[in-house]
């Protein structure tokens, strides 16, 4: 058989049949996100720690937000580190897996006296950065001082508070754990962000 060869004009006028040149591609996680992002009505609430990370996941709707799922991811004091953090990163995989959010608000810094503390709370926060980074959703950051303020109307107010509050609010049947009610209300002051125009926006990560 005889090799076939055409001319640049007829590539040309090929590549116009077609539709033009391809577009490149793109990660599997970015395609995911971008599908999500267009509702950008998913959001998760995420209080990092080593032995207890907090998760809350809301949809907006009306006349109040809609609990989609919370809890906490529990590592047992006996586990070392390393394994506290592949946990850590599974059980949010497992989250982002199953509520596609599009928007993280992750509790903010604090400055721990006990250095070694401040490091394990750092590896906790950067193991579920990364885990949340990687799915592609946008990460917010709010001081929790911020959040009780925005939740309970005081910026020194009890977990107690904030939790009892936090289940008003979402009028769920039983009071959130601990962890759990401080991402629930993570997500819920950024609710409250996006609606105010009298409130700072949350810095972006």
């Amino acid at each position: 058989m005889l090799p076939m060869s055409i001319s640049p004009q007829q590539f040309r006028q090929m590549q116009e049949r077609l539709g033009g040149s391809r577009c490149a591609p793109v990660p599997v996680f970015e395609r995911a996100a971008s599908a999500v992002r267009r509702s950008n009505q998913i959001i998760l609430g995420l209080d990092p720690s080593l032995r207890g990370t907090g998760f809350g996941v809301i949809r907006l709707a009306k006349p109040f937000p809609q609990t989609l799922g919370h809890g906490t991811i529990s590592c047992p004091a006996s586990w070392e580190r390393s394994r506290c953090l592949v946990r850590i990163v599974q059980g949010l995989r497992e989250v982002l897996e199953e509520h596609q959010p599009s928007v993280c608000v992750v509790e903010g810094l604090f400055y721990a006296q006990n250095l070694q503390t401040a490091i394990i709370m750092g590896e906790a926060r950067g193991a579920a950065l990364a885990t949340v980074a990687e799915a592609g959703l946008e990460i917010y950051e709010l001081a929790t001082r911020k959040v009780k303020q925005a939740i309970v109307g005081y910026g020194a107010a009890q977990k107690l508070a904030v939790a009892k509050m936090v289940q008003r609010m979402l009028h769920l049947s039983e009071l959130p754990a601990p962890d759990a009610a401080d991402a629930l209300a993570l997500a819920l002051t950024h609710v409250q962000l996006r609606t105010s125009c009298n409130l700072a926006a949350p810095r972006r990560l």
